[in-house]
């Protein structure tokens, strides 16, 4: 049984700025933060370099191959299934969204933990439970309340600019005068918080994955990472700009809920409120890893990839939606969240989805030397070699400061 197409050009830009938004920037911008400082924007800039050539890469081959499996299926397209490349590449995909949805559930429970105290593993249970459900109902209320929630999450990320202006004007001279580079370490934090920030663009594989959910991919797809692409790097360059102007930046490091704390401090009604909407934005971070995770779980099925079993392929024919697989998902996504630490979680999703985005560009490189389709977008062939090239160098660099304690 086949996904519907209920999904607009709309609803696909509301799903990645939400999914993006949701991890970079209510999450993971602790984390960059603790390791960046000051030097925090530069750090996103970077992640950005890196992942802008990719997203171009995945507006190209999404279109020329618009099918669930995203990555798996362009490495195979590319490379043939004689090559473990394409089982490779979805197991890491797999690990990446799940490791993902466990990052961003985590980063629920921290935020949560500033508002109410609930234990732990209750709120954790609670979130994930709450995902699972969501992305099991079906693919179109999935996509309404993703556009409601980044929606919501746009607004609240405007207003917590205003509220922190005063960090965003003081920035250019900080980075002006020096001091965002005053340390000996400055540059290894930025580069180990840019690393962290890869993560933070992790959904551009996740669009990707919509493709047969998604009216009219050639068209809608390119257009919509491209769209998406401006949106969350506008965002997170200001944000972080306007935290990184701040003399309290080892405060919001360590705030349970950074993003809250460093707009409003102190309890109010403005505080609440902001922390529910960031509470909401970070579910729908969530439920777009265990859509593209279950998605994924179920191509690999269908196809017979790595011998996983044909029943993860299984379709509901009531809901439209593979609810083997994304129970399966939301099994591990629980685990995880339980037991493992924000930042080890996001690292390894940052390692993983560098992995994939290595594989997509080098894919895209080899099938555009074989032939171009006149319906999809034709980008330089050096886009796909300079994505390809800055991930192996992030890569390295990551390997260097983990194995050097730099």
């Amino acid at each position: 049984m086949s996904l519907e197409r209920s999904m607009g050009l709309g609803s696909l830009i509301f799903y990645g700025t939400g999914t993006i938004l949701g991890a970079g920037i209510f999450v993971v911008i602790g984390e960059v933060m603790g390791k960046a400082g000051p030097g925090a924007p530069l750090a996103y800039a970077v992640a950005g370099l890196v992942a802008v050539f990719t997203a171009l890469s995945f507006a190209e081959i999404g279109a020329r191959i618009p099918t669930a499996g995203g990555a798996i299926d362009y490495v195979e397209e590319a490379f043939g299934t004689s090559r473990a490349m394409p089982s490779v590449a979805g197991w890491m995909l797999i690990v990446a969204n799940m490791v993902s949805g466990a990052t961003i559930a985590t980063g629920f429970v921290s935020y949560l933990a500033s508002f109410v105290e609930v234990p732990h593993w209750i709120a954790t249970l609670g979130i994930v439970g709450l995902v699972g459900g969501i992305s099991i109902v079906g693919m179109k209320q999935s996509a309404w309340f993703m556009t409601v929630t980044t929606g919501l999450g746009l607004i609240t990320l405007l207003v917590i600019l205003w509220l922190a202006r005063d960090g965003l004007m003081a920035w250019p001279g900080k980075l002006m005068s020096g001091e965002a580079f005053s340390s000996g370490e400055a540059w290894t934090g930025i580069l180990a918080g840019a690393f962290l920030a890869i993560y933070s663009f992790i959904g551009f594989g996740d669009m990707a994955q919509t493709a047969e959910e998604l009216k009219e991919p050639k068209r809608n797809l390119p257009r919509g990472i491209i769209v998406t692409i401006v949106i969350v790097f506008a965002f997170y360059l200001a944000i972080a700009a306007a935290l990184g102007g701040r003399s309290d930046i080892g405060d919001i490091a360590k705030a349970d809920a950074p993003l809250v704390y460093a707009a409003v401090q102190g309890e109010g009604t403005l505080q609440t409120v902001l922390v529910i909407v960031s509470l909401l934005v970070i579910v729908n971070g969530a439920l777009t890893q265990v859509v593209a995770a279950s998605r994924l779980l179920m191509d690999m099925g269908r196809d017979g990839r790595s011998g996983m079993p044909g029943w993860l392929a299984a379709v509901s024919e009531r809901t439209d939606t593979p609810v083997i697989a994304t129970l399966i998902t939301t099994g591990v996504v629980l685990a995880l969240a339980l037991f493992i630490p924000l930042g080890t979680l996001a690292s390894g999703t940052s390692l993983a989805i560098l992995i994939v985005f290595a594989m997509v560009n080098a894919a895209l490189w080899r099938l555009k030397n074989r032939s171009q389709p006149d319906d999809v977008p034709n980008l330089w062939k050096a886009v796909p070699i300079l994505g390809c090239a800055f991930c192996v160098l992030t890569i390295v660099g990551q390997v260097i400061l983990w194995t050097t304690s730099i």
